[in-house]
This record gives structure tokens, C-alpha cells and sequence, in this order.
């Protein structure tokens, strides 16, 4: 599967050849980033995250949100993705900033996260914009600061830099705690594909 985001630099190809769409087959949860080297760069409030390319399985533009009653602020609400409801997380909101206000770039990133359960549980992510893969090798990736980053320091996994800012490098797993994956897990099963509007 090949995903094309224009950006204002140039398009990023992220291509998942782990996922075959038609069969419905992903490789195993304990697989995700293992060993990559390649991070998917995106913009939220001004700064510049990223995420290892081996847990997105799909970059897709900002579309409507079916919102549910009764859940932290920071769960925007869920998408009908092929038939399976996937909850939408506004990384601003959840990092104690001001909601990420939707614009012409806005997108979702399609992220695979281990469920509460150990099953692998989608969450779709809400940035500001997807700016593009970056590569990173281990001596490159410094460790995490002790304060100073604006968001708590257990999100993130390292920083590194590129053309001369730093790059925040998100731990997916971390962005949510447990008990907010048990609720996103609730979110997500609770409601039908019928129940989320297009």
C-alpha cells in the first residue's frame, strides 16, 4: 500500500509492504519498530514530532468525526476505517495544549498501538500537517531531556535533529497510558461502523 501526502517540500511515499489491505493481514504487534531506522515527521502547534514509519499504517486527510458522549476531551471522536471504528486522538489536547484547530492540511495518522489486551488496537491521530520521512540512525537519537520539551517527558523516546531543530520522536505506546487504551479499546467497541457517519 502506498499513501501520497503532498507537503509544502515534497510528497511522502509511506509504503507498507507488511500490510496487505485486501486480505486484512498486518504483521505482528510485537514487530512494530523494531530496528527502523525511518520516522514519519509531522507538525502540531509549531513543533516537529515524529513517530517511527513502522507503527503508521495509513496517512489520510482530516474528514468528519462521529463524537462520543462521556470521554476525555482529548478523544476528538472516531472514524468508520473499512468497516472497523477507530478513535481519533487530538495529540494537542492530550500533550495540555490548545485543540488542533482543523485547516486545509489537517490530517489523521493511522497508528498501530498495543491494546490493553496485547491485541493491536488502530488510533487515529490528529496533526496539524505531515511533513515527511525522515531518517534516523541510533547514535543520531539523543535520550530524552528531563524537562524543557513542552509535553511529559515519558511520551516521548528521543529527539533528534534535523536541518538544525530538533525533531521530538514520540513513543506511541506511551502517548496513551494504559487505562486511556482500555478506554479507547471501550470507545472503539462500543459503537457499530453503522452508528459513525461518513
Amino acid at each position: 500500500m502506498t499513501a501520497v501526502v503532498e507537503t509544502s517540500d515534497q510528497p511522502v511515499d509511506v509504503v507498507r509492504p507488511d500490510v496487505d489491505r485486501a486480505a486484512d493481514v498486518r504483521r505482528p504487534v510485537t514487530a512494530r519498530g523494531a530496528g527502523s531506522d525511518r520516522y514519519l515527521a509531522f507538525v502540531l502547534g509549531g513543533d516537529v514530532y515524529a513517530v517511527d514509519i513502522l507503527d503508521v499504517t495509513e496517512i489520510m486527510e482530516f474528514r468528519n468525526l462521529t463524537v462520543v458522549p462521556m470521554v476525555p476531551e482529548f478523544i476528538r471522536g472516531v472514524i468508520n476505517l473499512r468497516g472497523s471504528v477507530v478513535p481519533v486522538v487530538d495529540l494537542a489536547l492530550r500533550f495540555g495544549k490548545r485543540p488542533t484547530q482543523v485547516a486545509r492540511r489537517t490530517s489523521i495518522l493511522i497508528v498501530e498501538t498495543s491494546g490493553p489486551d496485547g491485541a493491536g488496537q488502530h488510533i487515529g491521530i490528529m496533526v496539524d500537517t505531515v511533513d515527511k520521512v525522515l531518517n534516523f540512525g541510533a547514535a543520531e537519537i539523543e535520550p530524552p531531556p528531563a524537562f524543557g520539551a513542552g509535553i511529559r517527558t515519558d511520551f516521548i523516546s528521543g529527539m533528534a535533529r534535523h536541518d538544525g531543530e530538533f525533531v521530538i520522536i514520540l513513543d506511541v505506546e506511551r502517548v496513551l497510558s494504559l487505562s486511556d487504551l482500555q478506554l479507547v479499546t471501550q470507545v472503539a467497541t462500543s459503537i457499530t461502523p453503522a452508528d459513525v457517519t461518513e
